[in-house]
């Protein structure tokens, strides 16, 4: 159980201050780079002349993690996505930019991992298995796939690190197949274990959505037909393209999540509330995890079936977004006391995950 304990006010303000100081550090840097490599602030040229150009972010923040490091880069991507609407809506990618730039500077996996950030759904550790992926290449599977996150140190506990592996490597070979889908899903094959191998497909999906956020264009996403590619792959990978799925359709239905529980309810049988717990996390993902907000998106479930897995899936997010177990209680004590028991249940199974 995660206790917050009583801390006298004067250590408490101390706290405050120091925080504040850091931010005001972390500002002071990232103006000094942009005074002494002449970019005059490159992001503020990047909202007024290349508006919704991920390049001219990506390149911002490649810069900083390669001059500043990346405590001052992910406390950068922190500062501006509050008041940054591209950044905000763009900040897990960001977090893989930090942390491809960091894995080509370190020794291993797990020399990278060392002082990460787990904010924005863990963008940064997906980033630095994505570039380690994409520098082995095929090696990885030549070498034998369960090697490449073998060194990472809560491995034997199935720990949230672990996790992050076995999933940024899911992104990895869609790098690796230059985003052909089913090619990538098939490397996932390679692992030998059940688990790895769906912490794969998760990343495979995710990365699929990714690409079209990143407006590349993907054969394997239809705007008419916004379950797909999850009712076209084999048993074995649909859990997880639900899970991720309603983030595209959510992008491409006018941001309605009244018609985002009207498709799941036309979703495969099976897989209907796998599809109604992705509606959760996105209530909770387009809330920046705020209680009420989330609250009202989940409302507008169908039944209460769907409203119960919208409330499992928003807890879950919960906890990975705050990594804490506080906000996720406050949202779970917060909601019709039918669906609570369900999701004080979701939360304490993710949070024994985090921790």
């Amino acid at each position: 159980m995660n206790i917050t304990p009583h801390i006298p006010r004067i250590i408490s303000w101390s706290v405050v201050a120091l925080c504040a100081l850091a931010t005001v550090v972390v500002v002071g840097e990232v103006r000094a780079l942009d005074h002494d490599t002449g970019r005059s602030n490159e992001v503020a040229k990047c909202k007024i002349t290349h508006v919704n150009d991920f390049s001219c972010y990506k390149h911002h923040f490649e810069t900083v993690t390669e001059i500043l490091g990346p405590k001052v880069a992910m406390a950068d991507l922190k500062s501006r996505y509050t008041t940054d609407p591209f950044v905000y809506s763009q900040c897990h990618q960001l977090g893989h930019v930090i942390g491809n730039v960091v894995a080509e500077k370190s020794a291993d996996i797990a020399d990278a991992f060392v002082g990460g950030d787990s904010f924005c759904w863990s963008g940064y550790y997906h980033g630095v298995v994505e570039r380690f992926a994409q520098m082995k290449g095929r090696d990885i599977f030549a070498e034998g796939a369960d090697n490449f996150c073998a060194k990472i140190p809560d491995k034997d506990r199935y720990g949230f690190d672990y996790y992050n592996c076995v999933h940024g490597l899911g992104h990895g070979v869609m790098a690796i197949t230059r985003n052909q889908l089913f090619e990538a899903l098939d490397l996932c094959q390679s692992l030998s274990g059940d688990w790895e191998r769906r912490s794969c497909y998760g990343g495979v999906f995710m990365e699929n959505v990714m690409v079209d956020n990143r407006g590349h264009g993907t054969p394997f996403l239809k705007p008419d037909d916004l379950l797909f590619p999850c009712n076209a792959v084999s048993e074995p990978f649909k859990e997880e393209c639900y899970k991720m799925q309603t983030s595209y359709a959510l992008s491409k239905n006018g941001m309605s999540f009244e018609k985002l529980f009207t498709m799941c309810e036309g979703a495969e049988p099976d897989y209907r509330r796998t599809c109604a717990q992705s509606i959760g996390r996105d209530a909770s993902g387009q809330s920046v995890s705020n209680t009420a907000l989330t609250i009202q998106s989940c409302s507008l479930a169908k039944t209460d079936e769907q409203a119960t897995d919208c409330y499992i899936g928003a807890v879950k997010d919960f906890v990975s977004y705050h990594h804490s177990d506080i906000e996720a209680r406050k949202l779970c004590t917060s909601i019709p006391s039918k669906f609570q028991m369900a999701c004080e249940s979701a939360l304490l199974t993710q949070w024994a995950i985090m921790k």
